[in-house]
């Protein structure tokens, strides 16, 4: 399976929509010159970041996020996919009616939407905190994603969705490795020196590989991450943009924090041996001792 991830450098808030596609459309048209069958686009796709501001105005909130899809500013590449016959993976802020979601879909090569998946673990907070050099508003913005995590049959191969923070929840794999999915696409933006006293600047690329690769082992399959990088309206977000496999090892990874495609042609038989083996869960796993993994939501730290 040809898979291709495509890494976007900042958008600006003052980005037109038209503007932001057109630079998709020729990122597709690179991946396909490349042989890709699949692209993986990043998370919030079509704007800048907006969750890094407190927005007061509804009006302009609304002006984030798409009622439909496609719409007419992101039919262009829907048709484009269609005409190169190649299936994408698009992060956007969907409005529902008055819900407001972090929301990713995958598109078949034929330009029809044959998934969707709807963030679930949602970062930072819901209003701006003192001492903070940045702030990261998603709790504000977006609800809690009420698709769990689906995985859906992309002809020979089973593709499952997830979005940023998700990445970095165990669980998140996990269930879509229970439904045997075969590559899980994810998109991210992810600033450095977030938090009271800013993190380490290393740290956000490093928590993001380590994350990746583990998912991808412990969970055979392949994974292919891309992100939204570079200096954005003044913050720096990390670019790091991968595709993994199922024995944990970075097959390609970006080198910019721009506009860039990767791709690898992933050989999907590999998981078989782990699934086969160290990793045959109806051999292996003991779901009756994980009860506090749905029991609790947080570490209890009452006597033993």
């Amino acid at each position: 399976m040809h898979i291709a991830v495509a890494q976007v450098g900042p958008i600006a808030r003052s980005d037109t929509r038209a503007r932001t596609v057109a630079r998709l459309c020729e990122l597709l048209k690179d991946a396909a010159s490349r042989g890709a069958k699949w692209v993986t686009f990043p998370e919030l796709t079509l704007t800048t970041f907006f969750p890094r501001w407190s927005i007061e105005d509804p009006r302009e909130v609304r002006s984030f996020f798409e009622t439909e899809m496609p719409g007419k500013e992101t039919r262009p590449l829907f048709d484009l996919a269609r005409e190169l016959g190649v299936g994408f993976y698009l992060g956007y802020a969907e409005l529902d009616g008055e819900r407001q979601f972090n929301t990713s879909i995958l598109v078949d090569g034929g330009g029809s939407i044959i998934g969707k998946y709807r963030k679930i673990h949602i970062p930072g907070d819901a209003q701006s905190q003192d001492g903070y050099p940045i702030q990261h508003l998603e709790k504000k913005y977006f609800q809690v994603g009420d698709l769990g995590f689906p995985v859906f049959d992309a002809g020979e191969t089973r593709i499952g969705m997830c979005i940023c923070n998700d990445r970095r929840w165990p669980e998140t794999y996990r269930v879509m490795s229970l439904q045997a999915v075969d590559l899980v696409m994810v998109g991210y933006n992810t600033p450095t020196g977030y938090g009271r006293l800013g993190e380490p600047r290393h740290l956000p690329l490093l928590h993001n590989h380590l994350s990746l690769q583990a998912a991808a082992y412990q969970n055979t399959c392949w994974v292919a991450a891309a992100a939204k990088a570079g200096v954005e309206e003044g913050i720096h977000m990390i670019g790091g943009s991968c595709i993994v496999a199922p024995t944990g090892e970075i097959a390609v990874q970006a080198l910019s924090e721009d506009d860039e495609v990767i791709n690898y042609v992933c050989d999907m038989s590999l998981a078989d041996g782990y699934r086969g083996n160290i990793f045959n869960y109806e051999r292996h796993r003991r779901p009756e001792h994980y009860r506090a993994i749905v029991d609790r939501v947080g570490a209890s730290r009452s006597p033993l």
